[in-house]
């Protein structure tokens, strides 16, 4: 494994431990700051949609530049962020500083995985990119977790310092393994132009409705496991690291699939996500059955980043940390509707269980479009060799 690849997961950890800590202390924070847990959540969907906002604009205005330079600033950014939220005497100041941390996210992952797919084998980039993910995957397995018994035990506002640590050992990381590379010089109206295709309208279509749904149940898998399921709330922690343990393995093993087969690998994970939302409705009442459950969710759900990542630059030949950058948004995108869907249902009266339901209608919407795609780009096919 290049070093490089390594001192990008050490920064995915930081990062990733910050985006999804709040769902693990979304009921500490709704108590501490006098919130509802609906509007607690919104730390996830106000997180999502700065990345949305912020990914194609930062990585625009700093296309140009040396790509470690890019990344150093970036993950700098993060570190006020969190020392930001960590200080936050209210609701309000805490969610600038998750959207002040969130600028970082999208840019530094469309940005980091250009610079993955460099580093790799021309057969191997999807793997490459999981690999750089992996620190994204292991935040949910490790600094998740952790944050979360940071945060019942010492304050939430105890986590963000943490988070800020991390990202300052995600700094030093970069700085010391990561080789200057050189941005190759391109006209920006060029790279904008790659957006007149409308495949890769399509593919950040299928991203971010077809993720949304995995984070309109996740964003609420603290009350569902403790107030349904039955859990207890210092069992949290282990739970989201099941969970975690889940992204590592569906990250990894997909993007095997995904360097062999792009297109089928993202049409079945989606089915499988489909299917894991609705079983979630029923065995989220049988404790056994609701932690085999959490583990497909994750394995499945971001199982799909690799191969979706990888379809949306296929699409964007020319424009690649452009186009990395954009599926980010979409992701967030997807995160911050499924987020908001899945707390209006509950609001609504739907009860805490609905979230799941709610992500299986969307997830199912994503799969329909996926399959659209694809016969859209065989009929290309097919129409140019005749």
């Amino acid at each position: 494994m290049p070093l490089a690849l390594l001192a990008l997961a050490i920064s995915a950890f930081a990062i990733g431990t910050t985006e999804f800590v709040t769902t693990g202390l979304l009921q500490d924070v709704a108590s501490d700051l006098n919130v509802t847990i609906p509007q607690a959540g919104y730390l996830t969907s106000g997180y999502a949609m700065g990345v949305v906002v912020s990914a194609p604009i930062l990585t625009i205005l700093l296309s140009r530049f040396n790509r470690k330079h890019t990344l150093l600033f970036l993950i700098l950014l993060f570190i006020i962020g969190s020392v930001v939220s960590a200080l936050a005497a209210n609701f309000q100041q805490l969610l600038v500083g998750r959207v002040l941390s969130a600028f970082c996210h999208g840019a530094f992952f469309g940005i980091g995985a250009v610079v993955a797919t460099t580093v790799a084998a021309p057969n191997k980039k999807a793997s490459a990119m999981a690999l750089m993910f992996t620190g994204l995957t292991l935040a949910n397995v490790i600094g998740v977790p952790l944050g979360t018994y940071f945060g019942q035990h010492f304050g939430w506002r105890a986590a963000f310092w943490v988070i800020a640590a991390l990202g300052g050992v995600g700094f030093i990381g970069l700085l010391a393994l990561v080789p200057k590379q050189v941005t190759e010089r391109s006209n920006i109206l060029n790279e904008i132009a790659v957006f007149r295709r409308p495949q890769v309208w399509l593919a950040l279509l299928v991203t971010a409705i077809g993720f949304s749904g995995l984070l309109a149940s996740f964003a609420y898998i603290s009350p569902m496991m403790t107030e349904i399921a039955g859990f207890a709330p210092e069992t949290l922690a282990w739970i989201l690291s099941i969970y975690g343990i889940g992204l590592v393995v569906g990250n990894l093993v997909a993007a095997r699939f995904a360097d062999k087969a792009l297109a089928p690998t993202i049409l079945t994970l989606l089915a499988l996500l489909v299917l894991t939302l609705l079983l979630f409705t029923y065995t989220i009442h049988i404790k056994p059955l609701a932690l085999i459950n959490v583990f497909l969710l994750g394995a499945i759900g971001f199982g799909t980043i690799p191969p979706l990542q990888m379809y949306v630059m296929e699409k964007a030949t020319g424009a690649p940390a452009l186009a990395s950058a954009a599926n980010i948004s979409a992701f967030n995108l997807g995160a911050a509707g499924g987020v908001w869907l899945g707390g209006a249902a509950i609001e609504a009266g739907y009860g805490l269980v609905s979230p799941n339901w709610i992500g299986a209608i969307t997830t199912g919407a994503g799969l329909l479009v996926a399959i659209y795609a694809v016969r859209q780009k065989r009929n290309l096919v097919l129409g140019t060799g005749c």
